[in-house]
């Protein structure tokens, strides 16, 4: 493993870089970085403490900086250092600008301003964490998806990434022997998604939820029998009710979150035509 420090540099909370750096680590497999994220750097005092911490443990830097001076001190002090210094977002910028004719407004954090986006982030985190598991049927006409499917096919955490992009996702657990509410029966024009996975897979997660918990009993949870049975009757209720269906036994939360995404805007798009 090659072994190296990479340092993000951020006038804002450095989310953006911070997931710019994941996207690109995943593609080297030998790569062993130790990330050093330096946020809010806005004065040139903050940026001096950040360059000391860089010189200490020399690698590549990343960064987003909207500041013209800080950016020169950063970069000067990178090339004495004979330090990469990696400006992510100036190819965006560029091209934008040119595209668009006009110039970006030089405001740190501006993705992150208390505007009507970020409420609407806020209210559907609301209703994702009030309508988990079932709850709260009888306000489904209030979401924009619905996700059904059996124990462990990971509804709640990819509702929590949806209400993160400002999308009201409710999710709905098929349990052996209890019907599913009627109300899903009544969501016309909503998106309601099914979640499977293959019963190998979904006995070896529960087996270590199980274990998270210290139950060591086997019980039904935990059957390959029954669990193929659970997954057969859970397929049968998609396709009686001609719903989407998602396998996500090789997907990550945020591929099974894009997928829906796209659904959601096709049915969006079919509406609005």
């Amino acid at each position: 493993m090659t072994k190296f420090h990479l340092h993000l540099v951020s006038d804002a909370t450095g989310e953006t870089l911070v997931s710019l750096a994941k996207a690109a680590l995943v593609q080297f497999e030998s790569a062993d970085a130790t990330s050093h994220l330096w946020s809010m750097v806005r004065t040139k005092k903050q940026m001096q403490d950040t360059l000391e911490a860089i010189a200490e443990h020399p690698g590549i830097v990343m960064f987003t900086l909207v500041d013209q001076s800080l950016r020169e001190v950063l970069q000067d002090a990178c090339r004495e250092l004979k330090t990469p210094c990696v400006p992510v977002l100036d190819p965006v910028l560029a091209a934008l600008a040119n595209y668009l004719g006009a110039e970006s407004r030089e405001q740190p954090g501006r993705q992150h301003a208390m505007n009507a986006e970020y409420f609407s982030r806020i209210d559907a985190m609301h209703y994702c964490l009030s309508h988990d598991d079932g709850q709260g049927a009888n306000e489904f006409e209030g979401a924009d998806v619905v996700l059904v499917g059996v124990s462990r096919t990971s509804k709640t955490p990819t509702c929590i990434y949806l209400a993160n992009r400002g999308i009201k996702a409710a999710n709905v657990p098929i349990v052996p022997g209890i019907p599913l509410p009627m109300e899903l029966d009544d969501l016309n024009g909503k998106v309601v998604v099914g979640l499977t996975a293959s019963p190998d897979r979904l006995v070896q997660i529960r087996r270590n939820r199980l274990l998270s918990l210290n139950e060591n009993d086997e019980t039904d949870y935990v059957d390959i029998d029954v669990v193929k049975a659970e997954v057969a009757h859970a397929r049968k209720e998609f396709s009686r009710r001609k719903w989407p269906v998602i396998d996500v036994t090789r997907r990550s939360i945020e591929e099974t979150a894009a997928a829906i995404i796209n659904l959601h805007s096709r049915r969006q798009e079919a509406q609005d035509a």
